[in-house]
């Protein structure tokens, strides 16, 4: 099951043609922030960015967007021993998502999949409590799907917010993503 989402996108690729894939153009790039709600944990910030690719005559009003997302959570406390435990947590994801985009006057809902490579690391240092440091980093790879709203903001600036959902297994996330788009 763990080969299924990869080889479902290169059977796609490799039945396309390669004409299509030539009229391919980039069509915009995205800064955004992020809350994340990561399960077992309250929310903390991220950023990312991302590039659109679109092509009407691979599938029209469809956006193919490869991103790169980061957040980083951290604790510290202090402990009566005089001691001082601290707790981290980061996520680096590489990502592959389509988008499809309905357009309603200015505005344009849409909805998305895609998947996308984790790369988890948490680490803990606590002297008191006789653990110096403790380090664990694992690489998983989970769907996603998301939901936004793209709206103007002047000339090829647009806003946009959305909520993405990443499953990954032991490490689920939503994510409230918002941001600025620039489209060529």
């Amino acid at each position: 099951m763990r080969i299924l989402p990869p080889f479902l996108v290169l059977a796609a690729a490799v039945s396309l043609s390669p004409a299509a894939f030539a009229a391919t153009t980039l069509s915009g790039i995205e800064g955004m922030t992020a809350t994340v709600f990561q399960e077992e944990q309250s929310s903390f910030s991220g950023i990312g960015l991302r590039v659109a690719f679109q092509s009407d005559e691979l599938i029209p009003g469809i956006a193919f967007l490869p991103a790169i997302e980061y957040w980083r959570n951290s604790t510290k406390v202090q402990v009566q021993a005089g001691g001082v435990i601290r707790a981290e947590r980061r996520d680096a994801t590489l990502s592959f998502d389509g988008r499809y985009s309905f357009h309603y006057r200015n505005f344009a809902p849409y909805v998305g999949a895609g998947f996308g490579i984790h790369f988890l690391t948490t680490e803990v240092t606590a002297p008191a409590l006789g653990l110096p440091h403790a380090e664990d980093s694992v690489i998983k790879g989970g769907i996603g799907a998301q939901l936004g709203l793209l709206f103007p903001l002047g000339g090829k600036l647009r806003n946009f917010v959305e909520l993405k959902y990443h499953h990954v297994t032991d490490f689920r996330q939503l994510k409230l993503n918002m941001g600025i788009s620039y489209g060529f």
